[in-house]
C-alpha cells in the first residue's frame, strides 16, 4: 500500500486530538478544548463509536434501562431503535406504549404513532446517515416499509433464531443484509449494536465493512492500495495503531485500555475525510463541505459501556 505520508499522519493526529477533546470534556475542562480551528468549528464524531451520543442513548435506554428483557425482545428493541436511530422517536413510542417489546408491536399501532409524529412536524429519522427508502414491501411511506421489515424479521422469518445460531460477527452481518432495506452499512452498524448486548459476544477485531465515507478517507490517505482491499487497510491500521501513535509522539488516550476497534477505525476514516475537506481541500471527492458546525450541548453524558468490556474510566 502506497501512503500519502502527510495525509496518512493526519489520520493519526485527528484520532488523537478528537480523543483529547473528549477527555477534556469528561474532566470538566472549559472550552476551547483544542487549538485546532477546524475541530473547534465543525462537528465530528468521537474516536470511539461507543462514545457518540446516539450510541450512549441506545446503551442506557434500549439495552440497559434497568429492566430485564428476553434476548428476543432485546434484539427487537435494538433493531427498532437503530432503524430510526433517533432518540425522540424512541421516547415518543415509549411514552405512548409504556414499554417497547414484541408483545405490543403491531404494524397498525406503530404506523399510527409514527404518523402522529409526522403530523406534529417531528422528524422520525436521524439524518446522520440515510437508511434505505425504497418500496420493498409495497408501501408509499418510508417508515411503513421499515415497520413491514420488522414484521417480516420477527413474525415471519424468525431472525432471532437465525442470529442466536451464528458463530461470527460476519454471519450476523450476512443474515441482516439478506433482508430488504438493509444494505452493507446498516447491516454492519446493526451487527455492532447487537454485539453490545448479551445476544452475541463476538470479537470486534475479526470483521469490518467500510462505508462510503471510510472509502473516501482511505483514498485520501493512500495513493495506491496496490491490490489490498479497503478492509485490509482498516485491519492494517488496527494492527499498527500503537506503533503509529508512538512514531508520531501522540499520547493517545485509550478508552479504559481498550484499543480502537475495526468499527472505530472505519468511522475515523470517514471523519478524517470530513476533516480533510477543510484541511486539504485539494484532495477532492464528491463531498467538498462539512455539513454541521459544532454546537455545545448543555447536558452532560454519564457514560455507559457494554458490561462485558469491563471498561473503567
Amino acid at each position: 500500500m502506497k501512503k500519502r505520508d502527510e495525509i496518512y499522519d493526519i489520520f493519526w493526529y485527528f484520532a488523537s486530538e478528537r480523543q483529547n477533546i473528549w477527555y477534556k470534556k469528561l474532566n470538566g475542562e472549559k472550552a476551547p478544548y483544542t487549538e485546532d480551528k477546524i475541530l473547534q468549528e465543525y462537528k465530528f464524531c468521537n474516536a470511539y463509536r461507543v462514545l457518540d451520543r446516539v450510541s450512549q442513548y441506545m446503551l442506557k435506554n434500549v439495552i440497559y434501562n434497568r429492566k430485564e428483557y428476553s434476548d428476543k425482545d432485546m434484539l427487537f428493541r435494538i433493531i427498532l431503535f437503530k432503524i430510526f436511530n433517533k432518540e425522540d422517536t424512541w421516547q415518543f413510542l415509549k411514552e405512548k406504549l409504556g414499554d417497547i417489546t414484541l408483545n405490543n408491536f403491531s404494524f397498525e399501532k406503530y404506523n399510527e404513532l409514527l404518523n402522529n409524529m409526522r403530523e406534529l412536524g417531528m422528524k422520525i429519522y436521524n439524518d446522520a446517515y440515510i437508511s434505505c427508502a425504497n418500496k420493498a414491501y409495497g408501501y408509499d411511506l418510508k417508515h411503513q416499509n421499515h415497520l413491514a421489515l420488522i414484521e417480516d424479521m420477527f413474525f415471519k422469518s424468525n431472525i432471532y433464531e437465525k442470529i442466536k445460531s451464528t458463530v461470527s460477527m460476519e454471519e450476523v452481518f450476512n443474515i441482516l443484509k439478506s433482508y430488504p432495506l438493509i444494505g452493507d452499512f446498516m447491516a454492519y452498524q446493526l451487527a455492532t449494536d447487537i454485539n453490545y448486548s448479551n445476544i452475541t459476544n463476538f470479537d470486534e477485531s475479526t470483521f469490518t465493512i467500510p462505508g462510503p465515507g471510510a472509502k473516501r478517507g482511505i483514498k485520501k490517505c493512500f495513493e495506491d492500495l496496490e491490490g489490498s482491499s479497503y478492509e485490509d487497510v482498516i485491519k492494517y491500521m488496527y494492527n499498527n495503531q500503537e506503533k503509529e501513535f508512538k512514531r508520531l509522539g501522540l499520547d493517545f488516550k485509550y478508552l479504559g485500555g481498550r484499543k480502537l476497534q475495526l468499527i472505530d477505525i472505519q468511522n475515523l476514516f470517514c471523519e478524517t475525510d470530513k476533516y480533510l475537506r477543510e484541511k486539504r481541500p485539494e484532495l477532492k471527492t464528491n463531498r467538498v463541505k462539512i455539513k454541521k458546525k459544532y454546537v455545545p450541548k448543555s447536558t452532560k453524558i454519564e457514560y455507559v459501556f457494554p458490561k462485558k468490556w469491563n471498561v473503567v474510566l
